[in-house]
């Protein structure tokens, strides 16, 4: 049977990925599909549906902030992690979009995603203080919108329709999109910061990131690729913030880690081992677990490193300030471990 281009994948083709306990009752459950790929992108385990297309939403990011960069965008060091990131607003991430904005020759009103407040509570508290109000640079999309920007004036494109998918610069982010994910998008739609988002398969999303996190290893690569993952993985507060999970993987493990809305994440190693999974409601706080479980599974991460990260990354499951419960793994993926 066809897939629905205008559908993610059903309940009934997914498994039980992680469920949360309390007091030894399992409250919720948590259902998705997640896909491994070895490093020479064979397909190593499929949990669920792991072909059908969903959103990939900000876990594009660093194939977009690629686009950017091979339309001319000079991004460098932590520029590069920023237009790659889902950050928290806090100062530091705002004064990198700044300086970009500034080298871009563009004013802060240019860009296109929505004014926020930032997720980060010092940076929030300043602006509240300042009373500056909302601001587009604390939208957790900002740094990519900041290259997005740049590459307009460093080509002469339009700087007001940037985000059309007729645009230059979204045709480039198109094909880029195809060229890594080694398959065509099957819908395009609008991404919370206004930008166009492709809907890709879980499988097709995992390849992409193999691509990027072997390439700096790779001579045959292309370099820009290779300057995407070493700038993750040397600024990762960038990418996130600081104690957040994406960024701890990054710090801690060295692989490349990068979440979506509406419950995606995507990592890879620095060898392409490759694992991309989607829970099917939307949230993201058992990502990281089954994630890492299963990198671990297959041999790509250390065992001992990944329990470490696990435990600041996982939510704990409280009552009265102390710990009743946790989040565990569904039995798909706990089998993974034996």
């Amino acid at each position: 049977m066809p897939h629905n281009p205008h559908a993610t994948f059903t309940v009934d083709s997914a498994v039980e990925l992680a469920v949360v306990e309390r007091s030894g009752f399992v409250e919720s459950r948590h259902i998705g599909s997640a896909v491994l790929l070895a490093a020479d992108g064979t397909v190593v385990t499929e949990l669920g549906d792991v072909t059908t297309p969903i959103y990939a939403r900000s876990a594009l990011k660093p194939l977009q902030a690629l686009a950017s960069m091979q339309a001319g965008v000079p991004l460098r060091g932590a520029q590069v992690a920023i237009a790659c990131a889902s950050h928290v607003g806090s100062l530091d991430h705002m004064d990198v979009v700044e300086g970009m904005l500034k080298a871009a020759g563009v004013r802060e009103d240019q860009l296109q995603c929505p004014a926020a407040w930032p997720q980060d509570e010092t940076a929030r508290n300043w602006l509240v203080r300042s009373e500056r109000g909302k601001s587009r640079l604390a939208f957790n999309c900002s740094g990519k919108h900041a290259a997005f920007l740049w590459a307009c004036t460093e080509n002469g494109w339009d700087t007001h329709s940037y985000l059309e998918p007729n645009h230059p610069l979204q045709q480039r982010v198109r094909s880029v999109i195809e060229e890594y994910t080694g398959e065509q998008i099957a819908h395009l739609g609008i991404d919370g910061c206004g930008a166009p988002v492709a809907a890709v398969s879980l499988t097709g999303l995992a390849r992409a990131f193999s691509l990027l996190a072997k390439a700096p290893g790779d001579k045959n690569s292309n370099a820009r690729a290779a300057t995407v993952a070493t700038s993750m993985l040397d600024y990762p507060w960038a990418v996130q913030g600081r104690g957040e999970a994406n960024t701890i993987v990054m710090d801690e493990l060295g692989i490349i880690a990068k979440i979506g809305a509406e419950g995606v994440l995507v990592m890879a190693t620095p060898q392409g081992v490759a694992v991309a999974l989607k829970m099917l409601d939307g949230n993201l706080r058992a990502t990281s677990l089954v994630g890492l479980t299963m990198l671990a599974a297959a041999g790509a991460v250390d065992i001992p490193g990944v329990s470490s990260v696990l435990e600041k990354v996982v939510e704990p499951v409280l009552g009265g300030g102390r710990p009743v419960g946790r989040i565990r793994l569904g039995p798909a993926v706990s089998a993974l471990l034996d």
